[in-house]
């Protein structure tokens, strides 16, 4: 197994959807890994690195109007259409893959396996359950739309994203954020991704989104976990115990060290859950007649 994955593209309509690929020769399974809303494909890539090593085959993908995935024409980015990116994904595969979902990622994987059993073998639900907390939601909101003339210089994004997030470990360096922005011709840095994102006008449907989204965890069957980040500010208590009581099968990870943004904030401690769940999903397949 390879530390660099391949990059592999889908061509979906209009649109070209780009992802990382670790491919194992002997695969233990595989995984499909989505990111969260305003997020990119690398938010997952010391993840996939070490699951690849691990023995699964893993698919890292850029969700549409995110990092190198196309921007949709019709600025279509409702959970209808990403469920539909992930059904065609998933319908390229050999086998029906762990689905890993962080926030919007997340939601992309509840309601694309409970609406249509058979997609996954298994789900992990990072830090989202069907009714998440306003006030968090307006943070991330108002973060994300803080600046759209965008930024000076990589210190600047690494400024704004520390006074956002600061319990997290500053990284060395300031190379990886080029991975989560990109430079125009002006020379300044924007985000990466399609800004008709966040104009989808979500809020009056939030309700009838968490509907859609019980409603398709009372249809999940397949071994699922629920990670949580314990300070996270989107998924509190209740959130969890009524996710736990519509998927009475699922189990909890709570990561002490996290807020919402898991994977990269305690990624030793999430892996090391990860594993251990697909270990499980792999033995329950493996005994499959």
């Amino acid at each position: 197994m390879a530390d660099q994955p391949t990059r592999v593209e889908f061509e979906h309509g209009p649109l070209t959807l780009v992802g990382d690929l670790w491919q194992a020769e002997q695969p233990r399974g595989t995984v499909v890994l989505l990111h969260g809303g305003g997020q990119t494909r690398h938010s997952w890539y010391r993840t996939g690195q070490r699951l690849g090593a691990a023995g699964w085959t893993v698919l890292s993908m850029d969700a549409r109007g995110h990092g190198e995935s196309g921007w949709a024409p019709d600025k279509e980015y409702g959970i209808d259409a990403l469920v539909s990116d992930l059904r065609f994904i998933v319908a390229t595969l050999d086998r029906p893959p762990v689905l890993v979902g962080a926030s919007m990622g997340g939601s992309t994987a509840l309601v694309g396996q409970g609406e249509n059993p058979g997609l996954a073998d298994g789900l992990v639900l990072v830090d989202i359950v069907p009714r998440i907390e306003p006030a968090g939601v307006a943070k991330i909101t108002a973060f994300m739309n803080s600046r759209p003339d965008g930024f000076e210089s990589l210190a600047e994004v690494a400024e704004v994203v520390r006074a956002y997030n600061p319990h997290r470990k500053r990284p060395p360096t300031q190379e990886g954020l080029r991975k989560n922005v990109r430079q125009r011709a002006d020379g300044r840095w924007y985000w990466h991704w399609d800004p008709a994102f966040l104009l989808r006008g979500d809020e009056p449907a939030r309700d009838e989104r968490a509907e859609r989204m019980v409603a398709a965890a009372r249809e999940i069957t397949v071994p699922t976990l629920l990670v949580r980040g314990k300070q996270s500010d989107i998924v509190s208590d209740e959130g969890v115990a009524e996710l736990l009581s519509l998927i009475p099968h699922a189990r909890l990870a709570d990561v002490s060290d996290a807020g919402h943004m898991v994977a990269g904030d305690d990624n030793d401690v999430f892996t090391a859950n990860l594993i251990d769940f697909l270990l499980d999903v792999a033995a329950d397949d493996a005994e499959k007649p």
